[in-house]
């Protein structure tokens, strides 16, 4: 397959070149609606399209011809990942066939942000099933609704995940956004992999209502895009307060116009302190690193190294709250579904369907899924010192403990390495991330394009303290600005000689 095979005319490549907002919005979504149509029976990245999409922008181009622009992402065509519900007619999935027939009529909070501010909602993208904690073996990017997501820079390699498919969406030009989900690394891992700017806010910034969940404690949703001004207003979009979600309830103070007053200057006089224990799994990273900490410094950054950090601990902990929290907060989701549609009530119920269901056992089977059914719920002592160790280790004795020990205003690390040879029948060979802290913690993080290895993005993350979404948001900009590293993709189909 070559890169010719994929594009079917200028409004194609337009489309891949950049984002939409010179177009209106009814050609800019019939552009995107085309790529799908051309691209996404190879790439496996959008599930399905709003029946809806065309309709909308019609209607936001009125508004527009009116005289009234909503926003900074009005008629701008937004890709959902499909365990976020939206009301325009589809199933939310999550990947699995045993909410294929999910239709809630509800539209997630988020979605009413990204609605009220003029985006037009596109339809939903292919994830790593069940976002990926369903196996330790697992593809990252397969699901048995969507079929495996490729990378659109080479074709035999992983997007990771599980937020695969937006990624891919937004990196072939299938979508000017998308919305990903993270509970430790779903975002920035597939934004990093696919050479996109990809924000997981501080846990409460966004609402998590009508969200297929893993956990309360680490879940959010978050933009994916390739500009990181996009992201920011994206952000604007969907970040508030929402009385059904309890960990927003200080949203609402917090929010602001993340996208107005971009600074390119944001990195002359800070600090900022170098994750070297994020280092060392990937050389060729490292080398695209350095040349990123001498981009820093050359627009005025001070970098101060933080040579260790055991984060061993962390991931124990962590693991015990998003096992124990899986099984009540999905059975949660599941009682506020209609049960005619969706039969499977309890986590138990989903790995008995997943049993019985041939094509749902095809490249992996379901370990996690069972380690959490094992699980004896929020009163258990091990959950509850978990939860505390993970919080207080990943934050307050991490991140917060490295910044205030550096004199720093945020952390800088590799994201991730680039993407692996996707193999199903020994699952994903992942390397090592900047993810677990600032995921924890429930701390924000922005990763932005760096450069490549053999043509493989990687990324660069800036880790904050809660709250701090303009701060990493100015720098990423600054950054972005003084070295433009995103390239589009390439579609080879190997790397292998």
């Amino acid at each position: 397959m070559t890169k010719t095979a994929f594009l079917t005319g200028a409004a194609v490549l337009a489309l891949l070149a950049g984002p939409a907002s010179a177009q209106n919005a009814v050609s800019a979504t019939q552009g995107y609606l085309e790529a799908i149509k051309a691209r996404n029976d190879t790439l496996h990245a959008v599930i399905a399209v709003s029946p809806a999409a065309l309709t909308d922008a019609k209607a936001l181009d009125a508004e527009q011809a009116a005289g009234k622009t909503r926003s900074a992402i009005h008629g701008l065509p937004i890709l959902l990942k499909d365990n976020i519900e939206a009301d325009i007619g589809l199933p939310t999935t999550a990947g699995s066939l045993a909410l294929k027939d999910n239709v809630t009529g509800r539209d997630a909070p988020l979605v009413k942000g990204l609605r009220d501010a003029g985006a037009v909602i596109l339809g939903k993208a292919n994830l790593s099933e069940w976002a990926n904690i369903r196996s330790n073996h697992s593809i990252s990017g397969w699901s048995a609704v969507g079929g495996t997501a490729r990378n659109p820079y080479v074709l035999d390699r992983s997007a990771c995940g599980s937020s695969s498919g937006s990624g891919v969406a937004v990196a072939a030009g299938l979508a000017w956004a998308a919305i990903g989900t993270e509970t430790d690394g779903s975002i920035t891992c597939p934004a990093a992999i696919n050479g996109l700017v990809g924000l997981k806010p501080t846990v409460g910034l966004v609402s998590r209502t009508h969200i297929v969940p893993i956990s309360h404690s680490q879940d959010t949703a978050g933009p994916m895009t390739t500009t990181v001004k996009d992201a920011a207003d994206i952000l604007t979009a969907i970040a508030g307060s929402d009385p059904a979600d309890p960990a927003t309830k200080a949203a609402d103070q917090h929010r602001t116009d993340y996208g107005k007053d971009l600074n390119r200057n944001a990195l002359k006089g800070v600090t900022l302190a170098v994750a070297r224990f994020y280092t060392g799994y990937s050389p060729k990273t490292d080398a695209v690193f350095e040349q990123a900490l001498v981009d820093l410094k050359a627009q005025g950054a001070t970098l101060v190294d933080v040579k260790s950090f055991d984060e061993g601990p962390v991931g124990e902990a962590e693991g015990i709250v998003l096992y124990t929290e899986l099984k009540v907060d999905l059975a949660a989701y599941l009682a506020s579904t209609d049960p005619k549609k969706v039969p499977t009530r309890t986590l138990a119920d989903v790995i008995a369907f997943n049993k019985a269901t041939p094509k749902e056992f095809e490249w992996f089977g379901q370990e996690s899924f069972e380690r959490a059914e094992k699980t004896k719920g929020y009163d258990d002592p091990a959950y509850k010192k978990a939860l505390a160790d993970s919080k207080r280790l990943a934050g307050p004795e991490g991140i917060d403990k490295i910044l205030k020990t550096t004199g720093a205003v945020a952390i800088i690390a590799p994201t991730t390495g680039p993407a692996w040879t996707i193999d199903p029948l020994n699952g994903d060979n992942y390397g090592g991330s900047s993810t677990t802290l600032p995921a924890v913690a429930g701390y924000p993080h922005l990763t932005v394009p760096m450069g490549d290895v053999s043509g493989l993005p990687v990324g660069l993350s800036f880790i904050g303290p809660a709250w701090s979404e303009k701060l990493l948001l100015n720098l990423g900009y600054a950054y972005e600005q003084a070295t433009m590293k995103r390239k589009p993709p390439t579609f080879k189909t190997t790397l292998a000689p």
